[in-house]
């Protein structure tokens, strides 16, 4: 029969251990942030809906960026067994110059409007982490400050939409090469705006459209209209000031006449690295190829632009057979997971790009909140690499992933 006693003090010490108090609201939560879900949650508490439905929304019924996301979890991986995973690197030459991480921040427009440090939060933790930051045409924070956020250590690409005003394009290119920014990204996919309808039904403008909806959700979110009424007044960092909404300013500004001609002249005047952005079959892959660009970015601008466009992760492998020899294939779009990026890696890209999964951690947290969003993901491609017996990106190759299908055409 068990006989029982009660326990003594020293007997349970050994058992248990007092966790130290954290009285940094900010730093506890963002410590408790494990996934980037759960930095999407944070940020969801902590912005007013317009602000977090222009990060969160895609365009029409969003079915693009759900199959996008749902493409990742449609993966099997195959791991070996039995290899010496003790050491790991993560990083390699993409586009010439090692990134530390097989990822960087993907150009984001409006930036300051989710957090008011902006795409100096993304440049800063960026640079301290050794990957790539793309600063947006439409970003809120002047070229220059950009490279300065990032230091000597940052590297910093520009993101060029093309204007019906060819010579303010251009201005904006050789500030950004003046400013020691290293590539080009030229996005080809928004000849109009999408339809985003989150943002119409929200009002989403610069500056803010005041609404008695809107005053009830400035009630909710003090902190981030105090931020906003007492920093630097949001307007686009490229542009002259603009009052109305991104679709109208989109429609305004961007020129449908854009065509492979003007690609080539882009490309005759930037001295960096170019890459287009915006890809979405194999047939314009290769032909940007043969003209000679450095890389492409199969993406379809994280569903912001046409629905039911084709996923860019699905298109990875056929695009990578066809042009990956010549030619560095990037891809963004619905990335959520390091686990999500080895697989990117192993089925051929060279590099991938996180848009939505940054924002989330600089809502939730400004600086401190992009540094948490990069610590995650670093940490989910080492353990996830580690898993598949893999020691380099090198290693990674297709047979360690399989694409299982939902969607197959009839």
């Amino acid at each position: 029969m068990t006989q029982r006693q009660l326990p003594r003090p020293k007997d349970l010490l050994p058992l248990v251990k007092f966790k130290k108090p954290d009285f940094n609201a900010k730093r506890r939560r963002l410590r408790a942030a494990l996934t980037i879900e759960d930095l999407r949650r944070i940020a969801k508490r902590r912005t007013p809906r317009a602000a977090f439905d222009y990060t969160e929304g895609a365009a029409e019924a969003e079915l693009s960026l759900a199959r996008a996301r749902q493409a990742f979890k449609d993966i099997e991986f195959h791991p070996a067994i039995l290899r010496d995973v003790s050491q790991l690197d993560t990083g390699w030459d993409v586009l010439g110059r090692r990134s530390e991480l097989p990822f960087g921040i993907a150009p984001t427009g409006f930036t300051r409007m989710m957090h008011t440090e902006g795409e100096r939060a993304g440049a800063g933790a960026a640079a301290a982490a050794g990957i790539p930051f793309a600063l947006s045409t439409m970003g809120t924070t002047p070229i220059e400050d950009v490279a300065e956020a990032g230091g000597a250590s940052g590297r910093n690409w520009f993101q060029l939409y093309m204007w019906k005003d060819r010579d303010r394009s251009m201005a904006l290119v050789d500030r950004a090469a003046a400013a020691g920014f290293d590539t080009l990204l030229v996005t080809v996919d928004v000849p109009v705006a999408g339809a985003r309808l989150r943002d119409k039904r929200n009002g989403f403008a610069i500056p803010p459209e005041l609404t008695v909806k809107t005053v009830f959700d400035m009630a909710k979110h003090p902190n981030w209209w105090f931020d906003m009424l007492t920093t630097e007044p949001l307007s686009f960092a490229s542009l002259s000031r603009w009052s109305g909404t991104v679709a109208d300013l989109l429609n305004t500004m961007f020129d449908p006449t854009v065509d492979y001609e003007d690609l080539a002249w882009i490309k005759e005047q930037w001295p960096g690295k170019l890459v287009v952005k915006g890809v979405q079959t194999v047939a314009d892959a290769k032909r940007l190829a043969d003209m000679g660009v450095d890389g492409i970015t199969l993406s379809n601008h994280g569903g912001r632009q046409l629905d039911r466009a084709p996923v860019p992760f699905h298109l990875l492998p056929a695009v990578v057979r066809e042009v990956g020899r010549d030619t560095e294939v990037h891809v963004d779009t619905g990335i959520m997971s390091g686990a999500d990026i080895v697989a990117s890696i192993a089925l051929g890209a060279r590099f991938t790009m996180i848009g939505r999964a940054y924002l989330y951690g600089l809502m939730a947290g400004g600086r401190d909140g992009v540094d948490r969003t990069i610590a995650i993901l670093k940490e989910e491609i080492e353990r996830t690499m580690k898993l598949l017996g893999v020691a380099s990106l090198e290693e990674l190759e297709p047979g360690h992933v399989t694409q299982l299908q939902r969607l197959i055409p009839r």
